[in-house]
């Protein structure tokens, strides 16, 4: 009986770090609010050991393309979840959209942890 529980809750939001440096602006137009991202956790990444990946799957060019990262600041609870298996729990989105903003604080994501249902 799911009457009352909550299908997902808020678990984090931040803005999307990296963006200057990745392919965003190749997908720019097609990133709005509301559009599902999926998150890639990237262990082995030189810079940063937390490192969590924000993947757009451009279904028109049928690939993935990486836009950028969680910030290194937010990402160390998010890594321990993925690193445990996790992942399918979440669903990251885009909450806001400035294109007036610095590159770093443009695109604003939500993270919400979805009902397990094992």
């Amino acid at each position: 009986n799911d009457k009352g529980m909550d299908k997902k809750k808020y678990f984090m939001d931040c803005h999307l770090a990296g963006r200057m440096y990745h392919d965003a602006d190749e997908v720019w137009n097609q990133l709005k609010v509301g559009t599902k991202l999926r998150l890639v956790r990237e262990a082995d990444n030189r810079h940063d050991p937390n490192a969590v990946a924000v993947m757009y799957d451009n279904k028109e060019m049928d690939e993935a393309v990486l836009i950028g990262y969680i910030p290194s600041t937010d990402n160390e609870q998010l890594a321990i979840l993925l690193d445990m298996g996790w992942t399918h729990l979440f669903e990251c989105s885009i909450c806001q959209v400035n294109p007036e903003a610095h590159p770093e604080r443009q695109i604003q994501l939500v993270i919400k942890v979805k009902r397990n249902r094992a």
